[in-house]
């Protein structure tokens, strides 16, 4: 079974930063596209970013774009979320997720396209 862990979440004032990693094991990593997601208290999961399977292709959401970047590393098997210029509305769980990509270039935007998750960090931003 695929198993994703997250980690490098925390306490961070408003306008710092943190680094988010999603380690992967029990698949080939490389032929996986891979999203971030955060959900707060009371709603919906929402989509952060996501990379193709190679990280030639990457895309985040209206609210985070500028501040945050997607990344990944297929010798480490290994997917990284750089949070910078964090607003306490930044606050949530953050779960990485992963979908097998036929096409070298796909990433998935909704919840649905995604067929593993992790089991979430917590980033808290205080104000």
């Amino acid at each position: 079974q695929v198993q994703l862990v997250e980690s490098g979440g925390g306490l961070v004032q408003a306008g710092g930063s943190l680094r988010l990693s999603c380690a992967a094991s029990r698949l080939t990593f490389s032929n996986y596209a891979m999203g971030w997601f955060r959900q707060a208290p009371g709603k919906e999961r929402e989509f952060v970013a996501a990379i193709s399977r190679s990280g030639g292709s990457t895309f985040s959401s209206d609210t985070v774009k500028g501040r945050f970047t997607i990344s990944r590393d297929n010798a480490e098997n290994t997917v990284f979320l750089q949070m910078n210029s964090l607003k306490p509305e930044d606050t949530a769980v953050y779960y990485c997720a992963a979908k097998f990509a036929y096409i070298s270039g796909w990433y998935g935007v909704g919840p649905g396209s995604y067929d593993y998750w992790g089991q979430g960090t917590q980033v808290t931003v205080s104000s």
